[in-house]
């Protein structure tokens, strides 16, 4: 097994996944190393992503481990036959890697779901939008990595014709100008433009919102092959967090119900993004 450098995001989630397999079974990596046939460090490999494992092998991890979930299985199966090279591998080495890993995340996701309440969600911004927000970054950006930022920002939208995206806005995203009056105009008639896709929802939480605390609550919420590999993405101090243990994702799936309870429906929104796009 050659070793990994730098594992993706999605080879680190599949030895996540191993390791919690094991866990339940409460054996130690050196006894799934026996029943495997291979030495305790090649189970700690796999276990942190430094290693691939083959789907042979893997299977032969869920049987040790007795695991009865088949979708969960044939899941885990796939990710380990998974060799996409798509086309955020042409920034590696030119971006910094979280911005390959949610372009990966979001090409696998069966859906999307973003919640946004101080700027447009990234795959719905315009050029100029997406601009402004490099631009506005401490310490300034050399030039031509901002252009290679806002250049992935746009390639990412390429999810939008297939994959389910449902966003929710607050009014305050939409009234802040991250660039000038003409950009932000051109930014909410794109928000209204792309809101007419079959496959794309757009919901506005107006400030007038009775009983609405969750302006915290920002986060991109993407659907696994089964939802045990659901993943969520929520931006901290230290740069984007991934959150994919059970009882987080529960507790994040009930806060985005409660958003979107709280928000208008599509219909509503578009009427109230055209009369903000009206006051620019």
């Amino acid at each position: 097994m050659a070793k990994r450098i730098e594992p993706t995001a999605r080879q680190l989630r599949l030895a996540v996944e191993l390791r919690r397999l094991r866990d339940a079974t409460g054996l130690s990596s050196r006894e799934a190393a026996v029943l495997l046939g291979v030495n305790a460090p090649q189970i700690s490999q796999i276990e942190s992503g430094l290693a691939g494992v083959s789907e042979k092998r893997l299977r032969a991890l869920a049987a040790n481990y007795s695991c009865s979930d088949d979708e969960l299985i044939e899941a885990l199966a796939a990710m380990t036959k998974d060799r996409t090279r798509g086309w955020w591998e042409e920034y590696r080495e030119l971006l910094p890697a979280p911005f390959l890993d949610l372009a990966e995340l979001e090409h696998h996701a069966t859906f999307l779901r973003e919640a946004q309440f101080l700027y447009i969600p990234g795959l719905l911004q315009t050029k100029d939008y997406a601009r402004a927000v490099y631009s506005y970054r401490v310490p300034e950006l050399p030039q031509t990595e901002l252009e290679l930022r806002v250049q992935h920002r746009l390639r990412r939208k390429v999810v939008l014709d297939r994959t389910p995206f449902d966003a929710i806005i607050h009014e305050a995203a939409l009234r802040i100008m991250v660039g000038d009056r003409a950009a932000s105009r051109a930014q909410l008639n794109e928000l209204l433009e792309v809101s007419e896709a079959d496959n794309v929802t757009v919901r506005v939480i107006p400030f007038a919102a009775e009983g609405f605390a969750g302006a915290a609550s920002a986060m991109l919420y993407a659907g696994g092959a089964v939802p045990k590999l659901d993943t969520v993405v929520r931006d901290g101090p230290n740069g984007a967090a991934y959150v994919d243990s059970d009882g987080q994702l529960a507790a994040l799936r009930t806060l985005l119900r409660k958003l979107e309870t709280a928000s208008l429906n599509p219909g509503k929104s578009r009427d109230f993004i055209n009369r903000v796009a009206k006051e620019l």
